[in-house]
């Protein structure tokens, strides 16, 4: 193993981090480093909110029962690919939240695993739920991928969380 130790953390994907869509290349990163496995494919074992928000970013809303059961990747990463995971996701600025979360492989009768996945953060999950009309997904597609904007092509001095805030807030629905 490289030098961020066991790959004992796993982490359930279900956005931008997939296979295919346009965050994967840090997960691609972290593999080439020995610092992530890919499991496989998994499903979220409870029904979640899964919706997009602004600049078609994923958010898988801690609200179990409502939505869908989510398709999502399993990666096992090491402590130092967790810290660039947690960095990508905005963990400090509280956009999004690591959580526990049961994932299970659809061919192996219902085992349950227990991972963690980055919800959106409970400052406005439950609200950008509401502002969707509570519709969720049960998958982030390609098609979903493709209205994703990068943050350096966002607005120079845009903050996601404040317009997040602003959005979740506004009386509209869009």
């Amino acid at each position: 193993m490289g030098g961020g130790g066991a790959l004992a953390n796993h982490i359930f994907v279900y956005g931008t981090l997939k296979r295919n869509h346009p965050n994967h290349f840090l997960i691609e990163d972290l593999i080439s480093k020995n610092d992530a496995v890919y499991v496989g494919q998994r499903t979220t074992r409870l029904s979640f909110p899964l919706v997009t928000g602004l600049y078609g970013i994923p958010y898988l809303i801690n609200r179990s029962g409502s939505g869908q059961r989510i398709r999502g990747e399993l990666y096992a990463v090491s402590k130092r690919g967790l810290v660039r995971l947690d960095e990508l996701e905005g963990i400090k600025v509280e956009h999004y939240e690591r959580l526990p979360v049961e994932v299970v492989e659809e061919e192996s009768n219902g085992v349950v695993f227990l991972a963690e996945a980055y919800f959106a953060h409970r400052r406005f999950g439950e609200r950008l739920w509401d502002k969707r009309g509570k519709v969720g997904m049960c998958e982030f597609g390609e098609n979903d991928g493709v209205l994703y904007v990068r943050p350096k092509d966002r607005p120079k001095f845009s903050s996601v969380i404040d317009e997040m805030e602003a959005f979740v807030s506004s009386s509209t629905t869009d």
